[in-house]
C-alpha cells in the first residue's frame, strides 16, 4: 500500500491519540502544527501541548504559528510537499492553508455530522441523552464541519456515561478511523459524499460559564444528563447560600427518582445524612461534588464538612 506524507494539526490528548495512530501505520508525518507554548498555573510554568511533546518525543519537526497565513510558515509548510493534512481539534484554518497538499485536508469530528457541529459535540450528545454518536472524517472547506464525508463510524453511548468517558472510547475510535481513511485515500478506494441536508441539525455551540449552570426547574432526567454531559469539564455547578455568602458548586456525579411533592423546584433537603435538591419531578442527588475553593469529594465527606444545615440553601 503506499505510504501517504501527512502533515498533522493538532493540540489536545484527543488529537495526540490519533497523531500517535498515523506515526505507528505505514504513513509518514513530516510534520506537525500545534498552539504555541503558553505559560499557566501559580508558577506560570511553560506548557506545551501533547501533540508537540508526542512529535518532539519522536523527532517530528513541530510549528507553532501565531497567524496561520504568516509567509514564511506557509513556506515551510509547502516545502514539507506533504499528501494529505490530517486536522484533530484544531483551529480555523484559512483556504490558502487547507487547499495546500495536493490531496486536501481532512478533519476527525467526533460525531456523525450533520449532527452536532461545533466545538462541543461529546457534551452535547450526552446532554441530549443520545443512545448513539460517533466520528467522521471530512474534508475541509470554508463552512465549519460543513465539508464532504469520507468515513463515519458509529458507537453506543453507555446509560449514565458522562462525556469523560466518551471522550475517551471517541479518542480511541477516531485514531483508528483517521489511520482508515488515510489508508482509503492511498488506495484511491474512497468516494466522498456530501453531508446529508437536515433542516434542523443539532449543534454543538461551543461552552461558556454561564451554559454550565444546572436548572432545578427542569425534569430530573434532564437535569441528570446535563451533569453526566458536563463530567467532568467544564462540569455543571449551581450556586449554595451559606448564611450571607455564596459560593459555586461544582456537581460531576449524581442519581435521580421521580416522585410527587409539593417543594419549589431548587428546594434542598440536607443534613448530615444526605443532601437533596427537589426538581420539576422529582429528587436529585449529588454523589461527586466541589465546593468553591475545595477539592472533589463524596456527598457523605461534603456533609461532613458543615455543622450547621439550617443556613443553607440554592440561590436558583
Amino acid at each position: 500500500m503506499k505510504s501517504l506524507k501527512v502533515v498533522f494539526l493538532g493540540t489536545p490528548e484527543f488529537a495526540k491519540t490519533s497523531l500517535e495512530a498515523i506515526h505507528q501505520s505505514h504513513h509518514q508525518v513530516v510534520g506537525v502544527v500545534t498552539v504555541a507554548d503558553k505559560a499557566s498555573g501559580r508558577g506560570q510554568k511553560i506548557h506545551q501541548s501533547p501533540v508537540k511533546v508526542y512529535a518532539s518525543e519522536h523527532n517530528i519537526p513541530v510549528f507553532q504559528p501565531e497567524k496561520l497565513r504568516n509567509p514564511e510558515f506557509l513556506a515551510e509548510l509547502k516545502g514539507l510537499d506533504a499528501d494529505v493534512f490530517v486536522v484533530v481539534a484544531f483551529r480555523m484554518m484559512p483556504k490558502v492553508l487547507f487547499e495546500m497538499p495536493e490531496m486536501g485536508t481532512f478533519n476527525l469530528h467526533a460525531s456523525l455530522l450533520p449532527d452536532y457541529r461545533g466545538a462541543a459535540p461529546i457534551n452535547y450528545a450526552v446532554i441530549n441523552g443520545e443512545e448513539k454518536t460517533g466520528a467522521t472524517t471530512f474534508f475541509i472547506n470554508e463552512k465549519i464541519d460543513e465539508g464532504n464525508i469520507l468515513l463515519q463510524e458509529e458507537i453506543a453511548i453507555l446509560p449514565d456515561e458522562n462525556a469523560g468517558s466518551l471522550h475517551d472510547r471517541l479518542m480511541e475510535m477516531g485514531s483508528h478511523l483517521v489511520v482508515k481513511t488515510l489508508d482509503a485515500l492511498a488506495q484511491n478506494s474512497i468516494e466522498e459524499q456530501p453531508q446529508p441536508q437536515v433542516e434542523h441539525p443539532k449543534n454543538a455551540y461551543k461552552i461558556f460559564k454561564e451554559d454550565t449552570r444546572i436548572n432545578w426547574h427542569a425534569s430530573s432526567k434532564t437535569i441528570h444528563q446535563f451533569v453526566l454531559g458536563m463530567s467532568p469539564y467544564p462540569a455543571a455547578f449551581t450556586t449554595l447560600k451559606i448564611g450571607e455568602e455564596e459560593k459555586g458548586l461544582k456537581i460531576f456525579k449524581g442519581t435521580y427518582e421521580l416522585s410527587d411533592h409539593e417543594k419549589q423546584s431548587g428546594a434542598l433537603d440536607i443534613s448530615k445524612n444526605g443532601f437533596k435538591i427537589y426538581t420539576q419531578d422529582g429528587v436529585y442527588y449529588p454523589e461527586e461534588l466541589q465546593l468553591e475553593g475545595k477539592k472533589r469529594m463524596t456527598v457523605k465527606d461534603f456533609l461532613n464538612g458543615f455543622r450547621n444545615f439550617d443556613n443553607i440553601t440554592l440561590r436558583d
